[in-house]
């Protein structure tokens, strides 16, 4: 028999006597030394990381944040075990379709904070009525308020099933999906899962594999061949850890804020474009903080990077899943390593752009891009 799934308003009040802690563990860091003249090639720098976090202790003002993300409706469910939180936010035009935005690590549901407006009221943002959607957008089990995670095995397909089921109950028979990063790799599985569900799949940080098959590397673009040498030269240090001792790992980020804002703050360097820029070049200081303080607050440190255990040391890194018959867009930034040839093998893409520019978070760096690029791809769906 299956649990009846129990969906409860949310809202968002962190006591303040967990902001005060927070405050004061930042003033109590234990700064490490650093060797002369090596910038960023070894790590975050000490200087940045002072400045920024001494701004995360006395200039950023949670609690706007917090008030920012309570505009809008949210919610938890338990489903299959699992605690989901998720916002969901009501286009005001009747005949909207419905469309889940998954994050990615090291991101969650304020990824997508500028782009919920002219998804949902495209008539109020200067675009046409008919692109209106309903948003779900949840935290991915062990990220943010989706927690505790219901126990091992909590993989891409596991999660799209319990995604899927999410969608039934609030009512969305048929609805697309948009994902990057983590949200690459669910997305797909839900199209797997319930191809007669999925109106069609939009994915951008799409990460693709060789097969292993002769003749897969011939004619690749000069493009294609940079981005192949840009994957294999890629500093994955963030990654062994993550896939392989989440855990122990997770000791230092819980324990030391510092710890877990240069954890963090590192790939919005490394992820972002200009690659010679620093994040907040191309993503406002605060937001990229309110990501880093939702870890802290929430305690995800190693829950949210169990993931990458689950789809890379307890299975087959880079294995193909069946390819599912559903329709399938990609929006290629300027930092993404997806080869087109790969892609198209894996899944049903109708839709391609090359976008030139952005970097991993498009959410967040080129908002008005993936707007109009999934608009563009369930325009031909719908």
């Amino acid at each position: 028999m299956v649990n009846a799934v129990h969906i409860r308003p949310f809202h968002i009040d962190v006591p303040q006597a967990r902001l005060d802690d927070l405050r004061d563990r930042l003033a109590g860091t234990r700064w490490p030394d650093e060797l002369p003249g090596v910038g960023w090639s070894r790590g975050v720098p000490v200087a940045y990381l002072k400045e920024l976090a001494e701004h995360w202790r006395t200039g950023y003002d949670w609690r706007a944040h917090e008030a920012a993300i309570n505009e809008h409706p949210q919610f938890t469910a338990g489903i299959d075990g699992q605690n989901v939180h998720f916002l969901h936010v009501r286009s005001p035009e009747p005949d909207a379709a419905p469309l889940l935005l998954l994050h990615g690590w090291p991101g969650g549901v304020t990824d997508f904070l500028d782009v919920i407006g002219p998804l949902t009221d495209p008539r109020s943002h200067g675009g046409d009525p008919a692109d209106a959607f309903h948003l779900v957008i949840p935290s991915l089990p062990g990220f943010g308020f989706s927690t505790p995670l219901a126990g091992p095995g909590m993989n891409a397909a596991r999660i799209a099933g319990i995604l899927l089921r999410l969608m039934a109950e609030l009512g969305y028979d048929r609805f697309g999906v948009q994902g990057y990063d983590t949200g690459a790799w669910v997305g797909p599985q839900l199209g797997q899962q319930a191809p007669e569900r999925v109106l069609g799949i939009h994915l951008n940080a799409l990460i693709t594999f060789p097969a292993g098959v002769e003749g897969e590397f011939d004619g690749l673009t000069e493009a294609e061949q940079r981005r192949w040498e840009a994957m294999q030269n890629f500093n994955d240090g963030y990654l062994q850890c993550n896939a392989k001792r989440p855990q122990t790992v997770a000791y230092g980020l819980h324990d030391s804020p510092v710890g877990q804002l240069a954890w963090i703050v590192e790939k919005f360097k490394e992820l972002t474009e200009p690659a010679e820029g620093l994040p907040e070049d191309s993503i406002d200081r605060d937001r990229i903080l309110t990501d880093v303080t939702l870890y802290w607050l929430t305690g995800t440190a190693a829950s949210a990077a169990q993931i990458y255990y689950e789809e890379i040391s307890a299975s087959e890194w880079g294995e193909s899943a069946p390819r599912a018959a559903v329709p399938t867009g990609v929006l290629v930034s300027a930092h993404d390593v997806t080869i087109r040839r790969w892609a198209e093998r894996d899944h049903d893409v109708v839709h391609w752009t090359e976008l030139g520019r952005g970097g991993h978070f498009l959410a967040m760096e080129e908002p008005d891009a993936l707007v109009e690029d999934v608009r563009t791809f369930f325009r031909k769906l719908r």
